[in-house]
């Protein structure tokens, strides 16, 4: 298994439609910076956010999320309290071939505010806009700029296909185009 280089996935994205829209170069000018990087691909976050709220639940149970605990925002700017989370969506829809997985890691801009970004792997053939979980750690509320960078995205392909795909298995987050909250579903993680 080897990571995948910039050649690499601008080939993937311009012939095969990996990652839509593509930004070929990174753009860094003013913003948090986003789009094609030597070993991985910055991911934008869209100006569509849930912030939670809290105020409706004593805890939190993954299999059980009240929709009720986030506020809808749509916006350039996002406030996350201090000590909570908002989820968001990437404005790259992603198509992953059927020998690569994923890792994902926070911008280190971010990351040097206490704002800690988490997203799972992309299995083999997911596709969908990304649900991006965005922690922010920090006694402060701080800012998320939409339509700039919020994750870098990093590209591993196996020497073998794998056995069941997570469009084999019909996985629960497959093609989603909204952000998604927390589901239980019957066939898949």
């Amino acid at each position: 298994m080897c990571v995948k280089s910039d050649y690499w996935i601008e080939e993937m994205s311009l012939k095969h439609r990996m990652i839509e829209p593509f930004e070929k170069g990174q753009i860094n000018k003013g913003v948090i910076s986003y789009g094609l990087s030597a070993y991985g691909y910055d991911m934008r976050i869209a100006d569509e956010f849930k912030i939670f709220t809290g105020s409706i639940s004593t805890h939190i149970d993954p299999k059980n999320f009240p929709k009720e605990s986030f506020v809808n925002f749509k916006g350039d700017v996002c406030i996350i309290p201090p000590n909570s989370f908002a989820l968001g969506r990437s404005i790259e829809y992603f198509r992953i071939p059927r020998d690569v997985i994923t890792i994902c890691h926070g911008k280190s801009t971010y990351a040097r505010c206490g704002v800690v970004v988490n997203v799972t792997p992309f299995e083999p053939e997911w596709e969908g806009y990304v649900t991006i979980a965005i922690s922010n750690t920090a006694p402060l509320p701080v800012k998320i700029y939409a339509n700039e960078g919020i994750c870098q995205v990093i590209f591993f392909e196996s020497d073998k296909i794998c056995r069941v795909s997570y469009a084999d298995k019909k996985g629960k987050y497959q093609a989603q185009k909204i952000i998604t909250t927390a589901k239980i579903g019957l066939n898949c993680d």
